[in-house]
């Protein structure tokens, strides 16, 4: 980890996950940069490499307009720069060019739910997808849009749906586990989000998901520990003290951690009586 590594970072990601649930800085250039006329992958994913890289593509994007896949790629090295309104213009113009194109639709979708647009998201995200074959990406981003209006129980339908179509799949876990964060129920996001974090395919923000979670119940040991397969000791307890710090000043998380003490007060009450 650089030495210019912040600790409020990581509390951020969790954050922007629970709350995002589809977007925040999740995107990857990995699978655009092999299409012809892409140029190769940036560097890193630093700030500098990926703006670099963005404008690059901008290049091509200008000077061959109507290239769907130079157009998609640009469109995502700008999301992956939370450039979220200019991704959806461009993804805006390639979707009138290819109104049936799922994959279009698909990008599209997502670029309209990262820049908040979700009424417009959730209409664009169902055209995307198709009840005989459908795409377990798009389903799970559904989820997010729904777990971000409030819908709770229709996004955890969605989420279940994904994982039908890919078992296992961590980010759809990590979404699934913190959608029932946000419905209070933190013992079965626990749950979710551990058997997340123990796939093999799962990254630092699952596991950083889980840190949350386990810090609204209270266990922050627990949540230093998942912390520390990412960070050093002394970055996994600074990352533990921020989000500690993030949910003691959020009205939301406060709510949420209290109506976990409660379910937990009355459920030893109950084990008490019997």
């Amino acid at each position: 980890m650089s030495n210019r590594y912040k600790p409020r970072f990581l509390a951020g990601v969790a954050l922007c996950a629970l709350i995002g649930l589809g977007g925040c800085n999740s995107v990857s250039m990995d699978d655009v940069t092999g299409s012809i006329g892409v140029p190769s992958a940036p560097a890193s994913n630093s700030p500098e490499d990926l703006r670099r890289f963005s404008e690059r593509l901008r290049e091509r994007y200008e000077a061959h307009p109507d290239d769907k896949k130079i157009a998609m790629a640009y469109a995502r090295s700008l999301r992956a720069r939370e450039l979220t309104d200019q991704a959806a213009a461009v993804l805006q113009n390639v979707a009138i060019k290819n109104p049936r194109d799922r994959d279009v639709l698909a990008a599209y979708g997502k670029a309209l739910a990262d820049a908040g647009r979700l009424q417009e998201a959730r209409n664009t995200l169902e055209n995307a997808d198709s009840p005989d074959d459908p795409n377990w990406s798009v389903v799970s981003t559904r989820g997010s849009i729904a777990d971000q209006m409030g819908e709770h129980e229709q996004a955890q339908a969605l989420y279940e749906t994904a994982l039908k179509i890919a078992p296992g799949e961590p980010s759809v876990l990590s979404n699934l586990g913190l959608s029932y964060a946000l419905s209070h129920d933190l013992r079965h996001a626990e749950q979710v989000l551990r058997e997340a974090a123990a796939s093999p395919r799962a990254d630092m923000r699952v596991r950083q998901n889980l840190a949350l979670v386990l810090a609204l119940q209270g266990k922050f040991a627990e949540a230093e520990q998942v912390s520390q397969r990412d960070l050093s000791p002394q970055q996994a307890r600074d990352n533990v003290a921020s989000i500690r710090q993030m949910i003691s000043q959020n009205n939301g998380w406060r709510d949420i951690q209290a109506a976990a003490t409660r379910g937990k007060a009355q459920r030893v009450g109950l084990d008490e009586t019997r």
